[in-house]
């Protein structure tokens, strides 16, 4: 059978990545000989870029604006002064790390550059090459921690944004079916006779216990959904700096996903486990029970309407050829399988088999996502009839903890 790793995805836009690379130094000062002593006496170790006045810096930021880490303005200058220039740069240009340069040490100077400017530090003239050099750095490291900060912040919220997704779609179906019973209940519920006790509902029903099984699946399906929602809670809380998910064993959230998934009909006795060699998981184990739901959900839904209907799910623990102990969990179905279009483009684009009910084959792209993310790879393996295999592969080293997603 054909065997497709799923390629990584990546992370980082254009733009969070360009104001990654920025390293730019812009000086402003209406003087000449200062402007030239400051590119020449710093351009060994920064990247120095000098304008003359607060109009033209303003429209340096704004043309090249991702480029430029750190300004350093003068204070007194013609037409407008610097402290003018660092209240724009702090309302239009926040990713910048401000410093301002004077020779005039007035109080309500420093104290409006600092309330208003937001300025890191105030350097005075003249200046002492060895306390600027160090302010310099001191402000490029402070702009790449903020950015480094800004990165993850943007991924996380990213991840959430994924998540929500996924999971409107995966509340999509139990919702929409226990809309539909409960509709259903109201069409069957018949007008009280006239002789009838007030408190009594009559409800009619093609078989015998109709309403007993339709009440019984409905809360099958809110529990699902309710369990859904609640996972997605938890990955939130564990997405906030520091939070640390507690430790998971692989069998038990397979077992947490036997006793909650909402099997239609005699599905559950379709589904068969090998869980002898369990393993603790990676990562957020709140996001793995999400890839477990919809790679259920997808093959139950492959197997409808076949014979003797199997999906078997098991865990293993393999050398890998470079001697690294691999843990996997392993979906293995019996049913038609992929077809091989459809399957060529499972590792470029969202694909689906089943548009007409409402796929959209974001769920395997998300699954991808999840496991990526815990350092693992997900390879699918099928062939036409013969059934189809997905495996969550997970490196022995990433037992003890995932990237961020």
């Amino acid at each position: 059978m054909p065997l497709t790793p799923l390629p990584p995805i990546s992370q980082a836009s254009p733009a969070s990545s360009a104001s990654q690379d920025a390293s730019v130094i812009l000086f402003v000062d209406d003087e000449p000989q200062a402007r030239k002593w400051f590119a020449r006496s710093f351009s060994d170790e920064f990247s120095i870029l000098t304008v003359g006045s607060v109009d033209e810096a303003l429209r340096t930021l704004r043309e090249r604006g991702p480029e430029i880490a750190v300004l350093v303005t003068d204070y007194r200058m013609p037409s407008r002064d610097g402290l003018a220039l660092l209240i724009t740069a702090q309302r239009e240009h926040r990713h910048v790390v401000r410093l301002l340069a004077t020779a005039y040490a007035e109080k309500d100077v420093a104290i409006a550059a600092i309330n208003q400017g937001r300025v890191l530090r105030i350097l005075e003239k003249p200046f002492d090459d060895l306390q600027v050099r160090e302010a310099l750095r001191e402000a490029l490291a402070i702009y790449r921690r903020r950015e480094r900060e800004h990165f993850l912040v943007e991924g996380r919220a990213a991840a959430m944004r994924e998540t929500l997704g996924f999971l409107a779609h995966e509340l999509n179906t139990p919702l929409a079916t226990v809309l539909g019973y409960m509709e259903e209940l109201k069409r069957r519920t018949c007008a009280p006779a006239p002789d009838e006790l007030p408190g009594i509902a009559r409800i009619a029903e093609n078989r015998a216990g109709d309403t007993r099984t339709m009440i019984e699946a409905a809360e099958r399906r809110t529990l699902y959904a309710l369990s859904l929602v609640a996972t997605f809670v938890q990955s939130a809380r564990d997405a906030y700096p520091g939070a640390a998910p507690a430790p998971l064993r692989a069998s038990r959230l397979v077992s947490a996903l036997l006793d909650e998934y909402p099997f239609e009909g005699d599905e559950r006795a379709w589904v068969s486990c090998d869980m002898a060699a369990d393993f603790e998981l990676p990562g957020q184990p709140d996001l793995l029970y999400l890839v477990l739901c919809s790679l259920t959900k997808n093959a139950l839904l492959a197997l409808r309407g076949g014979p003797h209907p199997s999906l078997h799910i098991t865990l293993e623990q393999i050398s890998a050829p470079d001697r690294a102990l691999q843990s996997i969990i392993r979906f293995t179905d019996n049913g038609p399988g992929i077809a091989p279009e459809i399957f060529a483009r499972l590792t470029r684009e969202p694909v689906t088999t089943r548009a007409a009910q409402g796929g959209s084959g974001m769920g395997l792209l998300f699954c991808r996502r999840v496991v990526q993310s815990m350092g693992g790879l997900m390879e699918v393996q099928s062939e036409l009839g013969r059934g189809a295999s997905v495996a969550l592969l997970f490196n022995s080293d990433a037992n003890l903890g995932g990237a961020e997603l």
